[in-house]
């Protein structure tokens, strides 16, 4: 099931905009990784959890449908899940007073980043989240939040190159095999249209950081951008997977997650000059009147039979050795990217909160995307 992920990355701008508005009444521009603003006194270890309860944001079909039937069996809680479509959709949603009535968001990492620079993050309680064992050791060591502070890892991956074995020719391995394609796969070929993923191919081909704010950096991403499109199909963050399988597309910039291996026709690699590593977290909002039970939610989902669910059914890895350790091998067999281990993905550059400076991406793009 693929249906959650796909609008995960999107642009920062309109969330900056948002969170902007609410900077004076929060306060403070710390950020996770850093000193911090400080913790909420020690929550009640004790609490009845079984008289609370959770409203849960997260993406669709991002979660087992019965989960929230298991875990209020479970444990006590009862659960609501709301969803939203992208990030940009639930930080609005965060900011818009000063209850949403949200206890527990999903947010893509750099978002995460940015809620908590605001102070509108409960600082995790490790006490309460003794699952937080499972997780791999650099899952603690994200850039967009040192040590967990604010947030918990629930997927994380890469971004790659997704093409057809039978009409590319030899192994595509470089960036610029699709920036610079051969004649025999131009106009066959897609990029991610949402910014900071159509700048990564650039980015990275002329060894630039994913996170520059360089201006003459930037004019450069933004030429060879231009030149690549000339050999472009389409910027498709969608329908990628589709093409190639008809054949319309040879090539295609995916998430890894994406590009549809289970076709022994089609092959997925990291190019040798290096991506990006993206994460999908679990936050606790300040504003929440539960949040004992909101740790505790974070708590289950980090069981690693629960945590497992994610890998088998959207086919993303999770930051969990002992639900990694749950899947089918024959699933990895089909998905080779499911089994890349925790080292090659912190090979990757973690994508971060660029604030104010995410305006020029988006000026960019706009640019490089129009007519």
């Amino acid at each position: 099931m693929l249906g959650a992920p796909r609008f995960r990355h999107v642009s920062l701008a309109a969330a900056a905009a948002a969170l902007a508005l609410v900077l004076s009444a929060c306060g403070g521009e710390d950020r996770p990784g850093g000193s911090g603003p400080a913790a909420s006194a020690s929550l009640d270890r004790e609490a009845d959890l079984s008289k609370q309860r959770l409203t849960v944001s997260n993406w669709d079909g991002y979660l087992p449908e019965d989960l929230p039937a298991r875990f209020q069996s479970a444990v006590g809680p009862s659960v609501t899940v709301a969803k939203h479509t992208t990030n940009e959709e639930i930080v609005a949603k965060l900011t818009a007073s000063a209850d949403s009535g949200i206890d527990v968001a999903f947010v893509s990492g750099q978002y995460a980043q940015a809620l908590a620079a605001q102070g509108l993050l409960e600082p995790i309680h490790h006490d309460l989240v003794p699952h937080l064992a499972n997780l791999d050791p650099p899952a603690a060591r994200l850039a967009h939040d040192k040590g967990n502070v604010y947030s918990v890892p629930y997927t994380w991956g890469t971004t790659g190159l997704c093409y057809r074995k039978d009409l590319v020719g030899d192994t595509p391995d470089s960036w610029n095999d699709l920036l610079k394609p051969r004649p025999a796969v131009k106009k066959k070929i897609t990029m991610l249209k949402t910014e900071r993923w159509l700048f990564l191919p650039a980015q990275k081909a002329l060894g630039y950081s994913v996170n520059t704010t360089d201006e003459q950096q930037l004019a450069r991403v933004k030429e060879l951008l231009l030149t690549a499109k000339k050999g472009l199909l389409a910027y498709d963050d969608t329908t990628f997977g589709d093409r190639l399988k008809s054949g319309e597309t040879a090539l295609a910039e995916a998430w890894d997650g994406w590009c549809p291996t289970d076709d022994e026709r089609i092959g997925f690699v990291v190019p040798k000059e290096g991506s990006d590593l993206w994460t999908d977290t679990m936050v606790v909002l300040k504003s929440s009147k539960n949040k004992e039970a909101a740790h505790a939610f974070i708590n289950y989902v980090l069981d690693a039979k629960v945590h497992s669910w994610v890998a088998s059914n959207i086919f993303y890895k999770v930051p969990n050795d002992a639900a990694m350790a749950e899947i089918d091998p024959a699933l990895l067999k089909k998905y080779p990217a499911l089994a890349m281990t925790p080292e090659q993905l912190v090979r990757g550059e973690s994508v971060v909160d660029l604030g104010d400076a995410s305006t020029a991406y988006t000026r960019i793009v706009t640019e490089v995307t129009a007519g």
